[in-house]
């Protein structure tokens, strides 16, 4: 069985760093690469049937930028090295999400970028690398 990497990717240029990182650790491993593009979304709790419609179609939309704009052109340039990659696009709490995924695709590591939020946003609410590397049961690498 193949060695799998989780890159979590959100078009920022520390997950590019990340993936760079990732793809290099790849090819040395001869590893297989999955690519998580994760929509941090939360559920409500009432809706109109409008604004169910209306919030579906936005799910569809924001699912089409994540591949469009940041896991397809990731994906081609990987491909043309000879790299098995995939992806995938899922919405919810990102951490816990990307999480999931890692289980769910049996990973062995994970690959994050650190973003430069500011002190105060992240002592209010965390970090998602944070959180990783504090309840994953894979090792996680947090790429500066």
């Amino acid at each position: 069985m193949a060695n799998k990497i989780l890159v979590a990717l959100d078009g920022s240029d520390g997950s590019k760093r990340a993936l760079s990182a990732a793809a290099q650790h790849a090819r040395l491993t001869d590893s297989d690469l999955v690519l998580a593009y994760v929509i941090d979304w939360s559920p409500y709790s009432f809706h109109t049937p409008q604004e169910l419609e209306e919030r579906h179609k936005r799910r569809e939309s924001e699912i089409q930028r994540a591949n469009d704009s940041v896991l397809n052109p990731e994906l081609a340039a990987l491909q043309a090295e000879g790299i098995k990659v995939e992806t995938v696009v899922h919405h919810g709490k990102i951490a816990e999400t990307l999480l999931e995924l890692g289980d769910q695709q049996g990973v062995s590591q994970i690959y994050i970028g650190r973003r430069g939020e500011s002190r105060m946003h992240t002592m209010i609410f965390g970090s998602v690398s944070a959180a990783l590397v504090q309840t994953s049961s894979v090792p996680v690498t947090v790429v500066p």
